[in-house]
């Protein structure tokens, strides 16, 4: 038996040791490369019960009603399906729709204005109460929602009405011979929005208010500023976003109801959505109501859009938190 160690040539042992190395380094690769798929995927497995949910239930629809839009209806009351500019041309073309469109618009505006101003001081009456005495008074702000919004509207017709308390009141103490005519005009309408919106307003104020660091306002007050000067220089302008956030949310519930121009409104007071209905539950007329349904949907989208690039859309998911 030969006692003479067979060596192995240097250049060969360092082969294999570099060839070693290489594959460690490609498994590594492939397990990090792995790993970031993971990494990238997860948020989507996460988020794919929500996009199921917004894909079936907003986009699918919104589709449906694109298509319908674009379709007739004939003499008979069939649909004739295809691709006819029709609706389109009636709704854009048509001075009835533009003025109920504006209108909607105005009488929208006037209620969130009408929000803004009465709804901040309560909401600022919240946010500085005392902490034992704030959770009450946010459920005394949710108790409107417990009630159904048209028991809520439909109550205005036993408060103004000819025989309601109003007139009731003023027949008993004489101020006027014969009932007042308080119903089925802008006022109501504009009144039965404040009372169904203001609570929204409130809320996104006071989500803004609560959020101000109160070491602020002293910090104006120990400078020389008075109570009404701390106000106006600090507490105001930081809290202007949710101001804005509870206007836009006013403004797009407002523009787009039906039920309070419905039951406290008269014909001249009809707003753009008692169009959709008018088109889709009364005349059955799917084609015409989708494309209204959607000229709203683009000028309120619209000025969601505006907002959002300007001042951001999470102020307003931070008061239903």
């Amino acid at each position: 038996m030969s006692l003479i160690r067979r060596r192995v040539p240097a250049d060969h042992a360092g082969g294999r040791e570099t060839d070693a190395a290489g594959r460690a380094g490609r498994r590594g690769a492939r397990v990090a490369e792995a790993q970031a798929i993971e990494r990238d995927r997860k948020p989507w497995l996460l988020l794919s019960p929500a996009l199921t949910a917004i894909t079936f239930l907003l986009v699918v629809p919104t589709c449906f009603i694109v298509v319908y839009s674009f379709w007739l209806r004939t003499a008979t009351g069939a649909e004739q399906v295809g691709f006819y500019l029709d609706n389109w041309k009636e709704v854009l073309s048509d001075p009835f729709y533009r003025d109920i469109l504006l209108e909607t618009l105005k009488i929208a505006a006037i209620s969130t204005v009408a929000c803004a101003l009465m709804g901040y001081v309560p909401a600022y009456f919240i946010a500085y109460a005392n902490v034992r005495h704030r959770g009450f008074l946010l459920l005394l702000l949710m108790l409107p929602f417990w009630i159904s919004y048209i028991i809520r509207t439909m109550s205005w017709i036993n408060i103004l009405g000819t025989s309601g308390a109003i007139n009731a009141v003023l027949l008993w103490l004489g101020v006027i011979d014969k009932p007042i005519e308080m119903l089925y005009n802008e006022t109501s309408v504009v009144l039965g929005l404040v009372q169904f919106l203001l609570p929204f307003m409130i809320l996104n104020i006071y989500v803004s208010l609560e959020g101000i660091d109160r070491n602020l306002t002293e910090a104006a007050k120990s400078l020389g500023c008075t109570g009404w000067q701390a106000f106006r220089e600090v507490t105001l302008p930081l809290s202007l976003p949710g101001l804005a956030a509870g206007s836009l949310l006013c403004f797009v519930l407002g523009a787009g109801t039906y039920i309070t121009p419905m039951i406290l409104g008269g014909p001249e007071d009809a707003m753009f959505a008692n169009l959709v209905y008018e088109a889709i539950v009364t005349q059955l007329n799917w084609p015409l109501g989708s494309a209204l349904s959607l000229v709203l949907l683009i000028v309120l989208g619209g000025l969601v859009t505006i907002y959002t690039r300007y001042l951001g859309i999470d102020q307003i998911a931070k008061s239903f938190r």
